[in-house]
C-alpha cells in the first residue's frame, strides 16, 4: 500500500510536469527556475530567461541578467559572469544605448580572456565592432572587426568567421569606393553559413548581398536574396532590416502601397522590441516612400520623427539621410530657406563621415591585417631556409671530402643534364596536364605558391545539362560503346564550350556542367552560356535524326541556366579539381531538372540579361525541388 506522503508527492509531481509541458518556453523556464539551487544551472536558466526577455520586455532582460550575474559571482563562476555581461550588453545595444552595451562587453571580454575562451573574446570585439559602426566610426569598427577575423581565423570558428566577414563587409558598403570588397566579403560570408547552416547568418548575409545588388540596379535579384533573408530572419529582431529593405525596391518600382506596408511592418517591430535604431531606419524608408509618392508634408513628418530619434541615439547615418530627406523635401515645396538649412546639416556630416583621410587610414588597417597575417608564415619560411641552409653546408663539406678528380665532375654534369633534359620534359607535360584540369590563371597560382585560393564571384551564369533517356539507351548498348557514345557527346560539347570561352567545371555520369564569367569576369557570360547552349541542343538533335534514320537508339538532353554569385576553388588534396558552389549551382540544376528536353531552360534571372538577344518564351512560374515556383522561359532563337 502507497502511503498518504508518498501519494501527495506523485500527484505534485504530475501536476508540475502537466503544467510543465503545456507552458510557454519562458513559463517552463521559470518553473525550472523555482525548483533549482543555487548552482551553475541555475545561472544558465537565469542567462537563458534574459534571452527570452531581449525581445519583449528589455528591463526583464537586464533583471534576470543582473541575477546571473549576482550568482556567477557568488559561486565564482567566470563563464556564467561572461555571458550575463554578454547578454546586458546585447539588450542596451539595441535600445541604442552604446556606451553602456560597450562597457559590458569590454568587461565580458576580459573575463573571457582570463578564462582563454578565445570565442567568447571574437564575439565581443565584433560587438563592439558592431556599436562604432553604428555611430559612423568606420576606422574603429574595422580596427575592431579585423581583431575578431583574426582571433576566429586562430579558433577555427566558422560562426564567428562568417560574423566577422559580414561586418567587414557592412564597413566597406558604406563606401562607394569599396563596395566592390564589400561584395566579396559578404558572398565568403554566405557561402560558410550556409554550410554550416546558421539562420541568423544566412540572412545578414543575403539581406547585405541583396543591398548591392540594389545598388547596381539589379531589382529582381536583390528582391531574391531580400526575401531569403526575411526567411532566415522569421521571429528575429532582425526582421525590421529585411522588410525595410524590401519596401525600399517597391518605392523604386512606384508600388507605393505595398512600399508603406512592409516598412510600416518593420517599424511596428522595432517599436515593439524598443529598437531605436530600426525604428529611425524605417522611418527614413517610410518618409523616402512618401516623398516619392508625392505626399511631401507626411514626408516631412516622417523626416522630422527620424531626425529627432536619431539625434539622440547618436546615429551618424541615418541622421545624415534624414537631413538629406528634409533638404530635398523642402526644396521640392519651394521653402528654400529650410531646404538650405537641412542642406548645409547635410554637407557637414557627410564630410564628417566620407572624409580622404579616413578612407586612407581603412586601407590601412586592411593592409596591416594582411601584414600581420603572414607573419607567422614568414617566421616558418626563414625557419626552414635556416634549416636548408645548414643542410647545404654539410652538403658541401660532404662533397669536398669524397670528390675524386675533375672525371667525376664531368660525369656528375653529364648527369645533371641528362635529368634536366628530362625535368624540363616532364614539366611541359605536367603543365599541359595541369592546363587541361585548371582555368590558367587558377593553373599559375598554384605553380606558384602550392595553393590556389578559393575566389567569389558577384554573378555568374551555370549551366546543368543531362541525357533524358540515358537508362533505356544504356541497355541496348555494351558498356564499351555507352562509355565511347558519352566520349563523343562531351567532346563536341567542350569544343562548343571552348569557342564561346566557356569553363567546363565537371561531368557527373551522363551530367556535363559548366559556367561562364569564371575564372576572368566577363558582362556577356549569360549570353555566351545560352548561345552555347542552343549550339549543344542542335548537335544533339541532328545526332538524334541520323540515329532514328538507321535504326539506332538516339539520346535527348534536357539543358537548364541560372545565373548568380558563386564561390569557385580547388577542392581536395589528390585528384583535385576545380569546383564551384553556392546556391546559383543549386538553382541552375533545378533549371535542368525542370526544364524539357530539346529545350534551352532559364531562370528569370538568367533572362533580363539575355532578353535583348535572344527571342524566348514565358513558363510561368514552376515549381522547382526545395526552391518553390521560379519563373522560367524557354529560349527560342537568337533575335
Amino acid at each position: 500500500m502507497i502511503n498518504n506522503n508518498v501519494k501527495y508527492i506523485i500527484v505534485l509531481l504530475i501536476l508540475i510536469l502537466s503544467e510543465f509541458l503545456l507552458a510557454s518556453p519562458t513559463d517552463s523556464l521559470k518553473i525550472v527556475l523555482g525548483l533549482s539551487k543555487a548552482d551553475t544551472n541555475k545561472v544558465w536558466t537565469l542567462i537563458a530567461l534574459s534571452k527570452q526577455y531581449v525581445s519583449t520586455d528589455p528591463s526583464q532582460a537586464i533583471r534576470y541578467a543582473e541575477l546571473a550575474r549576482e550568482l556567477s559571482i557568488k559561486i565564482r563562476f567566470p563563464k556564467g559572469d561572461a555571458n550575463s555581461l554578454k547578454n546586458l550588453g546585447i539588450v542596451y545595444y539595441l535600445q541604442s544605448k552604446y556606451i553602456e552595451a560597450l562597457d559590458y562587453w569590454k568587461d565580458a571580454g576580459i573575463v573571457f580572456e582570463s578564462m582563454g575562451d578565445k570565442v567568447g573574446v571574437a564575439n565581443m570585439l565584433s560587438n563592439a565592432g558592431a556599436v562604432y559602426f553604428n555611430q559612423g566610426e568606420d576606422e574603429k569598427a574595422l580596427e575592431f572587426h579585423f581583431k575578431s577575423l583574426k582571433v576566429s581565423e586562430e579558433t577555427g570558428d566558422k560562426l564567428r568567421i562568417a560574423t566577422s566577414l559580414i561586418n567587414i563587409g557592412a564597413v566597406y558598403y558604406n563606401k562607394p569606393a569599396t563596395m566592390g570588397r564589400a561584395l566579396e566579403y559578404y558572398l565568403r560570408a554566405y557561402s560558410i553559413a550556409e554550410v554550416i547552416k546558421d539562420k541568423y547568418l544566412v540572412g545578414t548575409a543575403t539581406v547585405n548581398l541583396g543591398e548591392i545588388y540594389f545598388a547596381q540596379g539589379k531589382e529582381d535579384s536583390a528582391l531574391v536574396f531580400y526575401n531569403k533573408s526575411i526567411k532566415a530572419y522569421e521571429n528575429s529582431e532582425n526582421l525590421p532590416y529585411s522588410l525595410n529593405a524590401i519596401g525600399k525596391v517597391y518605392a523604386k518600382r512606384g508600388d507605393f502601397v505595398k512600399a508603406e506596408l512592409y516598412q510600416k511592418q518593420a517599424f511596428e517591430i522595432a517599436k515593439k522590441l524598443d529598437a531605436r535604431y530600426d525604428m529611425v531606419q524605417s522611418l527614413n524608408a517610410i518618409a523616402n516612400t512618401y516623398k516619392l509618392s508625392g505626399d511631401k508634408q507626411a514626408a516631412l513628418q516622417a523626416f522630422k520623427q527620424a531626425l529627432e530619434t536619431g539625434l539622440q541615439i547618436k546615429s551618424n547615418y541615418e541622421v545624415k539621410n534624414a537631413y538629406e530627406g528634409l533638404a530635398q523635401t523642402y526644396a521640392s515645396l519651394a521653402d528654400y530657406s529650410n531646404a538650405f538649412k537641412y542642406q548645409v546639416l547635410f554637407t557637414t556630416i557627410k564630410d564628417t563621415l566620407y572624409n580622404i583621410e579616413t578612407d586612407k587610414k581603412l586601407s590601412g588597417i586592411l593592409f596591416n591585417f594582411e601584414i600581420n597575417k603572414k607573419k607567422g608564415e614568414i617566421a616558418l619560411l626563414t625557419k626552414d631556409k635556416e634549416v636548408q641552409q645548414l643542410y647545404l653546408r654539410r652538403q658541401k663539406a660532404i662533397k669536398n671530402v669524397t670528390i675524386a678528380g675533375l672525371s667525376t665532375v664531368m660525369l656528375f654534369l653529364f648527369v645533371v643534364l641528362s635529368q634536366n633534359k628530362k625535368i624540363t620534359k616532364a614539366k611541359k607535360r605536367s603543365d599541359e596536364l595541369l592546363l587541361n584540369i585548371l582555368p590558367e590563371e587558377t593553373a599559375e597560382e598554384l605553380k606558384t605558391t602550392g595553393a590556389a585560393r578559393a575566389k567569389s564571384f558577384a554573378e555568374v551564369s551555370v549551366m546543368f545539362t543531362d541525357f533524358k533517356n540515358f537508362t533505356q539507351a544504356s541497355e541496348k548498348l555494351s558498356a564499351e560503346e555507352l562509355v565511347q557514345e558519352i566520349h563523343n557527346f562531351y567532346c563536341e560539347f567542350d569544343k562548343i564550350i571552348s569557342k564561346y570561352g566557356i569553363e567546363k567545371i565537371k561531368t557527373i555520369g551522363d551530367s556535363y556542367m559548366c559556367a561562364a564569367g569564371l575564372p576572368i569576369e566577363n558582362k556577356t557570360h549569360a549570353i555566351d552560356l545560352v548561345g552555347a547552349g542552343l549550339e549543344m541542343q542542335q548537335f544533339i538533335e541532328r545526332t538524334k535524326e541520323d540515329r532514328v534514320e538507321k535504326g539506332e537508339p538516339f539520346f535527348e538532353l534536357r539543358l537548364g541556366i541560372h545565373t548568380g554569385p558563386v564561390v569557385a576553388g580547388i577542392v581536395g588534396l589528390k585528384k583535385f579539381a576545380y569546383d564551384i558552389w553556392g546556391d546559383t549551382v543549386n538553382t541552375a540544376s533545378r533549371m535542368e531538372s525542370s526544364g524539357q528536353v530539346g529545350k534551352v531552360n532559364i531562370s528569370e534571372v538568367t533572362y533580363e540579361l539575355i532578353k535583348n538577344k535572344f527571342h524566348c518564351t514565358h513558363r510561368g512560374k514552376v515549381e522547382a525541388k526545395n526552391k518553390g515556383t521560379i519563373d522560367m522561359y524557354f529560349v527560342d532563337r537568337p533575335v
